[in-house]
């Protein structure tokens, strides 16, 4: 099968899809109450599913369409892999307070939408606590291996791979 970005962008939207998936199911099946942090990530995910789909319906077949998705792909997954490795920080060694209210309003302060921001902070969990491992990776440690992974793919596909004749 040939590697087109149709393809490209619709395996990374279908990650994207099933990572929030799998969150709202940890949410509402196991309790796992998200935190601050937690949902930055998600809301990077679902931008970079939103970029993925558009390129993945869109299908640039030259190297110049095809790399300004990987731009904002590549862009939307920096955002979020800074905002795991924080969080993945801040578990490890948690503040005296053991809440993340510090990490709130540094990342409230920091992004231009500091008045909008709020209220997309719909979850209350505490940031430092680690509720759930898998394979020895917390979630923010997961979801910086699929930050990374989106990160390797967009590069490799815009930039590195050498297309055929």
């Amino acid at each position: 099968m040939r590697l087109t970005s149709r393809v490209v962008f619709g395996a990374i939207f279908v990650a994207c899809a099933v990572l929030i998936a799998l969150a709202i199911y940890m949410q509402e099946t196991m309790a796992l109450i998200p935190c601050p942090m937690c949902i930055l990530q998600r809301y990077a995910f679902v931008a970079i599913g939103a970029v993925a789909l558009l390129g993945a319906l869109h299908g640039p077949k030259g190297a110049l369409g095809t790399r300004i998705y990987a731009v904002l792909l590549i862009l939307f997954a920096l955002v979020g892999a800074g905002t795991s490795i924080r969080h993945s920080y801040v578990q490890h060694y948690p503040p005296v307070g053991g809440s993340c209210s510090v990490e709130l309003e540094f990342l409230v302060n920091a992004f231009p939408l500091g008045e909008a921001l709020p209220r997309i902070f719909a979850g209350s969990g505490d940031c430092s606590q680690v509720d759930w491992k898998m394979l020895g990776l917390s979630i923010p440690e997961w979801a910086l291996v699929w930050f990374l992974g989106f990160i390797a793919l967009a590069t490799w596909y815009a930039f590195v791979r050498k297309t055929r004749s």
